[in-house]
């Protein structure tokens, strides 16, 4: 059987590193796992095997969807310069970040209503975070609590925060991430106001799922996926579960999220935060050099450089030509970390080199999910890892953590307004 090489251990091609068996997959989702070879195989598959009103929701962006494809494009404006004549015979991917050591500088994204991938797919993410040792942020509208998917995965999961506008809910979800022994805090703030997300519009996205004629043939036509949903149950949104009256159908629970989106928002809000909060602190979703600097001065202790995977604003810049002049900006206080558009190995080895500490993504292990559950999830952070220790091993540069050091070479073809010279040599 072939195998594929991931750091220090070997998995069989297909096969899940998970290691309890009663959760190895069968036969056909081995073999169709076998056969996805990228996260773009992952994404085909499942389009295919999604009801495409669930897939949309978490492949889709806000309205041309053209800020989506910048993230994208942006990755190909990075050139890398490889140095030969160098060991990389043995190679090491684990990078220190807060505290602890990881297995590689690459995280899993907060992805809000993950079981409409799969069902499942919120617990699949953590398992397969906690077998490779690598973080994974829990989002506040995820469609399983804090308490459980922390039990999962004991010091893996990170909370991310949409700041509820009322104090006390936004209070008790602190207390019980902290209860639940989680030790880093990712506090979204670019979600002034909801965004215009056209697709989920189109197909009349709603929470419960409506079922008028054009929702009904996409399930009849997607069986596997709408079998499966309907045994697990629709998901809702459960860590907002307490905070609405008992009995709440997923309708209200939604529209009790949207309520709590807070356009007054201010920075003012983060003092208040650094107050609740005793553990890292971490402000996601800045794109300029003046917010960040106002992060670290506001007490944070590590900032994330996102666009929310072009899911807000749709002529903003790609996060990848944001990022150096928020390196610069940071100047070495904190760790900048990095999200958006991530597909490749390769793509997370081109933010580190831009000075990114560590790297998050999240659409692959929804697409993963989506082709073949759990297997899935663990199939999609192996392609990244793979890909990402050949690119050390081609670059000639044997250790992640000095990949941002200038251990390697890099030239951007940004544009103008991206304020960064060429690094070469």
């Amino acid at each position: 059987m072939a195998e594929e090489t991931l750091g220090a251990r070997t998995i069989p091609e297909g096969g899940s590193a998970v290691s309890d068996t009663a959760r190895r997959p069968g036969w056909r989702v081995s073999r169709r796992m076998a056969a996805a070879h990228s996260i773009d195989d992952l994404r085909r598959m499942a389009r295919r095997r999604v009801a495409r009103i669930a897939f949309d929701y978490f492949d889709g962006g806000v309205e041309s969807e053209k800020g989506m494809a910048r993230n994208r494009s942006a990755f190909d404006d990075v050139t890398l310069f490889p140095r030969y004549m160098v060991d990389v015979s043995v190679r090491d991917s684990s990078v220190e970040l807060f505290g602890k050591r990881y297995a590689a500088p690459y995280g899993i994204s907060p992805t809000g209503l993950g079981n409409l991938a799969w069902p499942g797919t919120d617990l699949a993410i953590a398992r397969t975070a906690r077998a490779r040792n690598l973080p994974f942020v829990l989002s506040t509208p995820a469609s399983t609590d804090i308490e459980t998917v922390a039990a999962a995965a004991p010091g893996q999961v990170w909370f991310q925060l949409y700041v509820p506008r009322e104090r006390r809910v936004r209070e008790d979800l602190l207390r019980r991430a902290d209860a639940a022994g989680i030790r880093v805090l990712v506090v979204t703030v670019d979600v002034p106001i909801p965004a215009k997300r056209e697709r989920d519009l189109r197909n009349g996205f709603v929470l419960p799922l409506r079922l008028n004629a054009r929702n009904l043939l996409d399930l009849a036509t997607h069986p596997e996926w709408s079998l499966a949903t309907l045994r697990a149950g629709a998901p809702r949104l459960r860590n907002l579960l307490p905070y609405v009256p008992q009995r709440s159908g997923a309708q209200t629970l939604a529209a009790f999220m949207a309520e709590q989106i807070a356009p007054s928002n201010d920075w003012s809000l983060l003092d208040d935060l650094r107050r609740l909060w005793p553990h890292t602190l971490v402000v996601k979703g800045l794109l300029t050099a003046a917010d960040a600097r106002i992060a670290v001065e506001r007490g944070a202790d590590g900032v994330a450089v996102s666009n929310h995977g072009g899911r807000q604003l749709d002529a903003g810049p790609a996060p990848l030509h944001a990022l150096p002049a928020v390196v610069e900006a940071v100047a070495g206080k904190v760790p900048v970390l990095f999200d958006s558009g991530v597909r490749r190995g390769g793509d997370i080895l081109k933010a580190l080199a831009l000075g990114a500490s560590f790297v998050f993504a999240g659409r692959p292990t929804l697409y993963g999910a989506g082709a073949g559950g759990e297997a899935g999830v663990d199939r999609a952070v192996g392609i990244l890892l793979d890909e990402f220790d050949r690119a050390l091993g081609q670059l000639g540069c044997p250790r992640a953590a000095e990949i941002n050091r200038g251990g390697v070479a890099w030239s951007a073809n940004f544009p103008a307004t991206a304020g960064r010279p060429t690094q070469v040599g």
